[in-house]
């Protein structure tokens, strides 16, 4: 059995459980990597990352590092003794400090890979329609998101999943894969497997406010897929009457309309309103007026008319 001298890095919600586990099945921790506080909130206040919160509350040993190039961060992770480091959503890393530990740096992925490389995987894999994705643990190597496959679970992607319900369930399955990977590292019982690059034909770049815009003049399936794939963040939107409003859920209508274009509205003000699609109509159910709080359509109607 090896001695673990472990180094997390990961900044949001979704790491927090990966270390959480590790804490409580007793692994050394030596130290915690995070972003350094950003102000949020109306007044602007600095907060301390999700992560950093939990490591705080458990007395780890917290790193935030301005230039992950440093030398002085790189003399810091020697003089902790790291021999593993595990990384969730974190920066992009420097091989100065991903060849650093002997027993090398793992990362986990919320995709199958080698599909869904890149910054969003959650969110273009409901893009897409996808009825399946999982997570993937692998040792970071020079080109993003490629290195060697140590292990993989599967997950399977429902009807109605939105990006914000998927991402809770990998969040989970995620952490357990991390704590496997940690376990077969540990035992020396780990046979990475090289990515087939061939098989890399579904990108996920990051995801943009431009990115995020309907386009009524596809199909009602890719509309309602797109919608459910950017909820509840960054959220897809349209322009109604100037205004920008952000779509939360819908449902595809078994019916059409043929005097209608894509993207015109037809709502009674009451308690309905459905787009033209190239094909269907789409009925929307929750969506949030800019400036206003998010809600559903007779809610909504209570108080405005289209």
């Amino acid at each position: 059995m090896k001695d673990l001298k472990i180094v997390f890095m990961g900044t949001p919600d979704f790491a927090v459980p990966s270390l959480d586990i590790l804490v409580r099945h007793g692994y050394n921790i030596v130290g915690v990597v995070t972003a350094p506080d950003k102000p949020r909130g109306r007044g602007q206040v600095l907060s301390p990352s999700p992560v950093k919160e939990y490591a705080l509350s458990k007395n780890l040993f917290v790193m935030q590092p301005t230039n992950l190039k440093s030398p002085e961060f790189a003399s810091q992770l020697k003089s902790l003794g790291v021999n593993l480091q595990v990384v969730v959503a974190f920066r992009m890393l420097p091989e100065s400090v991903w060849s650093l530990p002997k027993y090398g740096t793992f990362n986990l992925h919320a995709s199958l890979l080698p599909q869904y490389r890149g910054a969003a995987p959650i969110n273009w894999a409901i893009i897409n329609g996808e009825k399946e994705t999982g997570a993937t643990t692998f040792f970071i190597t020079h080109e993003i998101d490629t290195g060697a496959i140590i292990l993989q679970e599967k997950e399977t992607i429902e009807d109605d999943e939105t990006a914000g319900s998927l991402h809770d369930k990998l969040m989970i399955k995620g952490a357990a894969l991390v704590l496997e990977t940690v376990k077969r590292i540990e035992s020396g019982d780990v046979r990475p497997a090289p990515q087939d690059m061939s098989q890399a034909v579904k990108p996920a770049p990051k995801i943009h406010k431009e990115t995020c815009k309907i386009d009524w003049n596809k199909p009602a399936r890719e509309v309602y897929n797109f919608i459910r794939g950017l909820s509840p963040y960054p959220a897809a939107w349209t322009v109604i009457n100037g205004c920008l409003y952000k779509i939360f859920q819908s449902e595809i209508l078994d019916e059409d309309r043929p005097g209608m274009k894509p993207g015109e509205l037809a709502t009674d003000n009451e308690s309905y309103m459905k787009f033209k699609t190239a094909d269907k109509l789409l009925s929307i159910k929750e969506f949030q007026k800019e400036g206003k709080k998010r809600m559903d359509v007779k809610a909504f109607f209570r108080g405005n008319k289209l």
